[in-house]
């Protein structure tokens, strides 16, 4: 492989690992969970968010087992999420029991 098409392959994974959830299906993960029509803040809809930046994120992490700094922020989002799942447990089981049951979370 010639030292171009090496940086083009490179730039062409980092252009897939930069892609964020906005830019594949935010406004569908947020129409799937949301409760309202402009519904875009409620816990169900943040967390079905954070699980989908997760999921995106861990296979990057298997393949660069190094990148600390990177997974820092991986840790703060699975914190964010637990949090987000603690409230709505707390503030009604039911909707946990369901947005859990939507998402795969637990098992």
């Amino acid at each position: 492989m010639r030292r171009s098409q090496q940086r083009g392959w490179r730039f062409q994974l980092y252009k897939e690992i930069a892609m964020s959830v906005a830019d594949i299906n935010k406004a569908d993960i947020v129409a799937a969970h949301a409760r309202g029509a402009a519904d875009t803040g409620s816990p169900e809809v943040q967390v079905a968010l954070l699980t989908a930046r997760i999921n995106e994120l861990t296979p990057h992490f298997k393949l660069h087992a190094k990148d600390h700094h990177g997974r820092r922020g991986l840790l703060k989002m699975v914190n964010q999420r637990k949090r987000l799942l603690a409230y709505l447990k707390s503030t009604d089981a039911d909707r946990y029991v369901a947005l859990i049951k939507k998402l795969g979370l637990r098992k």
